[in-house]
């Protein structure tokens, strides 16, 4: 299953087991709470459910499930291969021949042998691609220029597959703001009752608007810390996959030149 598929049906999953949520727990128990309210004579209480009840929060709470899903996935996926720092993917001791050129070539083999879920990883590609220019030029200056690219296109692509997290973390205290604003206006639109002394609508309508950029707020910091955590194991995924070239190809080469 493509990566595309599986992130629309975590939005599926998200919004089916967001919705099912408010229509048997959190709207009952809201409406219980106001009409308990409304029966002494006060405004709706601000508890857990009354500021939830609203439809702007519940599409912030489908967005961070979604948010997070995006997130954790792809943490899972770089500490699956993380492993692979821990093997000798390529080992010029191991070749008897001293042709490093004759080396290099054996080890390149090495790696087009393995599963093909391996070789897409982000440390083979490099690896590969570093013995392919140093195959082809002779030089170990052009194949620290070819990591190194290699490097910055990873984390380029690394940057671009953060964009839809960066958007919903966006998106997320906009629709808080929306909430406000239509809360507001419900407010504005009940002035002439409150200045009749009935000010019970009017602060229900500023509950509205209150609650959605609280809730909005909230989960907008959570997934900014979730997404900073994925750029500090990003970042630290480039540092070891260029030490483990520096290690394991340049200094080889270096050495045998």
């Amino acid at each position: 299953m493509s990566s595309v598929i599986k992130s629309l049906a975590a939005l599926i999953i998200s919004v089916l087991l967001v919705h099912l949520t408010y229509i048997g727990i959190i709207l009952p128990n809201a409406e219980l709470s106001i009409e308990r309210s409304k029966q002494q004579g006060q405004t709706a209480p601000r508890d857990f459910f009354v500021i939830l009840k609203d439809l702007e929060q519940e599409i912030c709470i489908i967005l961070m499930l979604w948010g997070t899903y995006l997130i954790i996935s792809k943490i899972i996926s770089i500490s699956q291969d993380h492993y692979l720092l821990d093997e000798k993917l390529v080992n010029f001791s191991e070749i008897e021949n001293d042709n490093i050129i004759e080396a290099a070539r054996t080890m390149r083999q090495r790696l087009a042998d393995l599963p093909k879920e391996v070789i897409k990883t982000p440390l083979v590609k490099t690896l590969m691609l570093g013995l392919d220019r140093f195959l082809i030029t002779k030089d170990v200056h052009y194949t620290a220029e070819a990591i190194d690219a290699q490097m910055d296109a990873l984390l380029l692509s690394m940057e671009t597959e953060n964009s839809m997290i960066r958007y919903l973390i966006w998106a997320i205290p906009s629709i808080g703001f929306v909430g406000t604003v239509r809360g507001i206006g419900q407010a504005l639109s009940q002035a002439d009752q409150a200045l009749a002394g009935n000010i019970a609508g009017m602060a229900n309508s500023l509950g509205i608007a209150f609650n959605s950029t609280l809730v909005a707020l909230i989960i907008s910091i959570f997934l900014m810390l979730l997404l900073h955590q994925l750029q500090r194991i990003q970042d630290g995924l480039i540092v070891d996959i260029r030490s483990y070239c520096e290690k394991h190809i340049m200094v080889p080469i270096g050495q045998s030149r």
